[in-house]
């Protein structure tokens, strides 16, 4: 347990700098070089000529990913052509979004006045003989009458013909041979709905492929990542990045967007709006790092409107936060609030209160007894709750009920990232020891108390810094985060400097026993039975209830349900 100093708020990137230094010899490349393992099942896939007919790709289903898993098909086949004497035209043919029968399988309308034979239509099946469809899965699950016949036509090779209406009679050619493979892209969800219509997809039927969104960074795969960078700025006609300090910000920014300074983000939408914006600021000119972080300020800017008024309704005192002084029984958490329609999520203190009173030991998790506590909420709150029993060791039920609750939140809470923060509170709460109220908490438990990692930890911090600074900061406001989130660290450069500058503090902890001495200035427990701890002084009370005067803790009514419990689980 110690301060973290500032120069773990964001990555570094000083070890790769002779890396970064080759970037303007290095060639631009865009397609297949940081997805190796989706070029292997594209090349696998038109390497074989039987099975599977269907390779399906999750990927984000848009005209970038798209582009750029045709240009992976290209590759392999022109590969494949190379290395087979009897050249054969494989041509792709995409299918667009409005996707219908007729469209697909072609079809077969009346003959034309005077004339005795039907006209057939050719569909896109028939355009994509001995080469490949590509096409969405929206288009599938918007009409899954197509899927019937689109995988009858995969495994038998054979397009039957139909009437385009059934109000005349036709001359139906015979079925035509068509060699066609599929290539379906789509989301992960929307996948997983054709996997539970289609059990076949996963049985053999199709191969699968995946358009993977980050990649741990290392010298080998920071060169590749570059060269994607400059493929980028080549194929979209941007500028190029000026230096190597532009490098180190986009690097940053990539940083923060995958939540891991280990990691590389991948996503080629992300990389083209960050540039083409940063295009913008620089006019044409070369990018530089301050380009970049005009950039990202200026889309800070643009979505702020929301974060901004959570944070005036507690600069005004309509939603409670203490950011001075001690109360027991009360911590800020921190929360990350996604609203539906807003671009990105943002951070926003929460105040969690506890109260304990005379009961059976029950600890009442609010949120979830109105329904607006979640299910991954719910098991943090139990996990909690197996952690504290543990710990507490009792030989019989703890006479103290408890209530847990998020003050003046009025929408579904979920997520387990609250549980150390409420388990501080319960602990607060039983011990009647005050916690420091400059300090904001963070992290998950598990039920031997270690403390886990939480996501958005970068908005939470920035969110709980706001409130601090716009009340003076003090010198010894900080947050209490798990150790494991320090690899997620990015935060902007104003809190930075004020950790720099020790107005602002970072702790990373292990366990709850290093955290609760952060808020209490007391032990969580010791080995040494003569030191005051929180324990110690929950036992305390317990004892003093079972053993001492009973008049301060509750009145006659409570003490003679209590009396009457006892007897009754004696007899």
């Amino acid at each position: 347990m110690h301060e973290e100093s500032w120069r773990n708020m964001f990555p570094d990137y000083s070890p790769y700098q002779h890396v970064l230094d080759q970037y303007d010899d290095l060639n631009p490349t865009l397609v297949g070089i940081l997805q190796s393992r989706l070029s292997d099942a594209v090349r696998r896939f038109t390497a074989m000529n039987l099975q599977p007919r269907i390779l399906r790709i999750t990927a984000s289903d848009n005209t970038l990913y798209r582009d750029y898993i045709i240009e992976l098909l290209k590759k392999s086949i022109n590969k494949s052509s190379n290395n087979n004497e009897n050249n054969v035209t494989q041509p792709i043919i995409i299918a667009g979004d409005n996707v219908t029968h007729e469209k697909l399988f072609g079809a077969v309308y009346p003959a034309k006045s005077g004339e005795t034979q039907s006209q057939l239509k050719h569909g896109l099946l028939h355009q994509a003989h001995n080469g490949y469809l590509v096409l969405s899965i929206t288009a599938i699950l918007s009409d899954p009458s197509l899927w019937p016949q689109l995988k009858n036509v995969l495994t038998n090779g054979q397009l039957e013909w139909r009437p385009i209406s059934n109000k005349h009679l036709y001359n139906l050619p015979a079925p035509e041979s068509v060699n066609v493979k599929l290539v379906i892209i789509g989301e992960r969800y929307l996948m997983a709905e054709l996997d539970t219509a289609e059990p076949d997809l996963s049985d053999g039927l199709a191969m699968y492929g995946e358009f993977e969104q980050d990649l741990l960074l290392n010298e080998a795969t920071l060169t590749d990542y570059l060269s994607y960078i400059k493929g980028i700025t080549h194929q979209y006609g941007l500028p190029p990045l000026a230096d190597s300090d532009a490098i180190h910000a986009v690097l940053q920014a990539g940083a923060r967007h995958a939540e891991d300074q280990t990691r590389l983000p991948l996503c080629p939408l992300w990389h083209l709006n960050l540039l083409s914006e940063a295009a913008v600021e620089s006019e044409g000119d070369p990018i530089t790092a301050l380009h970049i972080k005009a950039s990202l300020r200026a889309k800070e800017y643009r979505e702020s409107y929301l974060p901004e008024r959570a944070i005036a309704d507690i600069h005004h005192g309509q939603v409670l936060i203490a950011t001075e002084g001690e109360e027991v029984g009360q911590v800020n958490g921190l929360t990350v609030v996604e609203m539906p329609g807003h671009p990105s999520a943002y951070g926003e203190p929460a105040r969690i209160s506890c109260v304990v009173h005379f009961g059976d030991g029950d600890i009442a998790d609010v949120e979830r007894k109105v329904e607006l506590g979640g299910n991954i909420h719910a098991k943090g709150m139990m996990i909690m709750q197996a952690f504290v029993a543990t710990a507490l060791d009792l030989d019989q039920a703890l006479p103290y009920s408890a209530s847990i609750v998020f003050e003046q939140s009025y929408s579904e809470v979920d997520g387990d990232s609250a549980s150390l923060a409420e388990l501080c509170a319960l602990m607060s709460a039983l011990s009647s020891q005050p916690i420091n109220q400059e300090v904001a908490v963070t992290g998950a438990v598990d039920q031997f108390g270690r403390v886990q990692a939480v996501g958005g930890i970068n908005q939470k911090i920035e969110g709980f810094y706001k409130v601090c600074v716009h009340r003076g900061l003090t010198g010894n406001q900080g947050v209490i985060l798990p150790h494991t989130n320090l690899s997620s660290l990015c935060l902007n450069d104003e809190v930075i400097e004020a950790i720099k500058a020790k107005q602002f503090h970072v702790w990373a902890v292990n366990n709850v026993d290093e955290a609760i001495p952060l808020l209490t200035n007391k032990p969580f427990r010791s080995e040494n039975e003569d030191d005051e701890t929180i324990l110690s002084l929950i036992e305390e009370r317990i004892d003093y209830f079972h053993h001492g005067d009973l008049s301060n803790e509750v009145g006659i009514v409570n003490r003679i349900k209590f009396a009457i419990s006892n007897w009754l689980g004696q007899n």
